[in-house]
């Protein structure tokens, strides 16, 4: 049997990437799982074309919200050229009436479990209309197909040590997709990270851990680098920033070549974290808790949302001026997107506060797709853009990058000198995020769908 497993992409820049950092887990995961006596292509369509014509003879579709529609549309046509369609990620599990008008089959919550059944039963004439993934152990995950990436991706080695979060922010849909928090064996990742077949000595040097929270549970992450210090990789991750009370695990980081740690920052304003459901962000703290990291030359990355219920147009702009002060080298911009399965969903809903006159592509982390509390979603589109001209003004990405000179070792400023490089030609060149407002390519597939009645039927919030 053929198999392509595409990961579905719409186009979030006025003109795409100039450089495509890092590929998603979930097709490469998906294709080791997948039985040896198929043939299985992993289709990137953020960097390749998707063949309408393909030879395969299942299709199978992985996406989030804001890509939906993009899916359904791919799967539309395969279906036309008699294809057996299955779909599956975040958007299918609580979307899954809705992802059932298009496709044959679909993956509720996490495959593993379900995974080589689903083949099964094609070649037995059974397939079912819906399976419903376990949260099973990690004890059997295998090491990602790499082989089977394109060559866009600058960063190529993608690991996954644990899954799972234990904190619950308002806006992510990773506590009920991943429940509970589990850990695959140290030997298991370590292998992972070992593997070197990568044509450039960036690729066989770069470890980037596609985990929510990687340093959840301290045991196990500082028995994994312990181990990883002979190995001599640098890393990136995501964590909480609690782990600045730790100053033996902070120590491990810096020892097993950490480079860079992504935290969810979020906001400025305690009405806004406490939308966000991030209580233990102090804001007093943050500046402390990044110095930390910066004295161990470690770099950090930052999420911040514009359009928590604490914010204003003004305060959205401060951030640019705020985000330098406590010291952060890359910052990353997003307008809060109540994804379905979220209490930021249900919170919407029940106040109907969602803009009901849109599609999924709007859900992309780059629009608004619902009236905030203290402006309209006009003046919160214009507020975040203007936070991201400034952030990544010639004169912002010049300064974050002579400072690293300063606090970061030779990896650490490596990633932030890129990284904001990335994103400040993008500013140069008015390359910035797509606003979908008067847009409606995807019209035919929202009247299918007819978004708001099928959000209220089947959130599984």
């Amino acid at each position: 049997m053929k198999i392509d497993i595409i990961i579905v992409y719409i186009q979030r820049y006025r003109k795409g990437h100039e450089v495509h950092f890092v590929p998603p887990l979930t097709g490469i995961h998906l294709a080791a799982l997948t039985p040896a006596k198929h043939t299985v292509r992993v289709i990137h369509q953020q960097v390749e074309t998707v063949n309408l014509d393909s030879e395969a003879d299942v299709i199978v579709l992985s996406f989030f919200s804001g890509f939906a529609p993009e899916a359904y549309r791919l799967a539309t046509e395969y279906r036309k050229r008699g294809k057996i369609t299955i779909a599956g990620g975040p958007h299918v599990t609580f979307a899954p009436e809705e992802a059932l008008r298009f496709v044959d089959s679909i993956v509720i919550g996490e495959g593993e479990s379900v995974w080589e059944q689903i083949f099964q039963d094609i070649e037995q004439n059974t397939l079912q209309q819906r399976y419903i993934g376990e949260a099973i152990p990690l004890t059997n995950i295998p090491t990602p197909r790499y082989d089977l990436l394109p060559p866009q991706y600058f960063i190529r080695r993608v690991v996954q040590a644990t899954r799972g979060c234990p904190f619950t922010c308002s806006f992510c849909t990773v506590p009920v997709l991943n429940p509970g928090f589990r850990t695959r064996p140290v030997e298991a990742v370590l292998n992972d990270i070992r593997y070197n077949k990568f044509k450039w000595w960036w690729q066989r040097k770069t470890v980037w851990f596609w985990d929510d929270n990687l340093t959840a549970n301290r045991p196990y992450i500082k028995e994994l680098l312990r181990q990883m210090i002979p190995l001599r990789k640098w890393w990136l991750t995501q964590a909480s920033m609690d782990i600045t009370k730790d100053d033996e695990l902070l120590d491990l980081m810096r020892d097993s070549g950490c480079i860079g740690i992504f935290f969810g920052i979020e906001s400025f304003g305690q009405e806004s974290l406490e939308d966000a459901g991030k209580r233990q962000n102090k804001v007093a703290e943050y500046q402390g808790k990044i110095k930390k990291l910066h004295d161990r030359g470690i770099g950090v990355m930052a999420g911040f949302i514009s359009g928590l219920d604490g914010d204003t147009p003004e305060s959205i702009r401060d951030m640019a001026n705020q985000l330098e002060e406590i010291g952060v080298d890359v910052p990353f911009l997003s307008i809060l997107t109540p994804f379905k399965g979220t209490r930021s969903y249900s919170k919407m809903m029940d106040t109907d506060r969602l803009r009901s006159d849109l599609g999924w592509e709007f859900y992309n982390g780059y629009n608004v797709t619902f009236v905030p509390s203290k402006m309209t979603p006009a003046e919160l589109l214009k507020a975040h853009r203007d936070l991201w001209r400034s952030a990544f003004s010639l004169q912002a990405i010049f300064r974050r990058i002579g400072r690293s000179l300063f606090t970061l070792r030779g990896g650490a400023m490596m990633m932030c000198s890129i990284m904001n490089l990335f994103y400040g030609l993008k500013a140069l060149t008015n390359n910035e995020p797509i606003s979908f407002e008067g847009t409606d390519e995807y019209k035919s597939i929202r009247e299918t769908i007819d978004l708001i009645p099928y959000s209220r039927q089947n959130s599984l919030s």
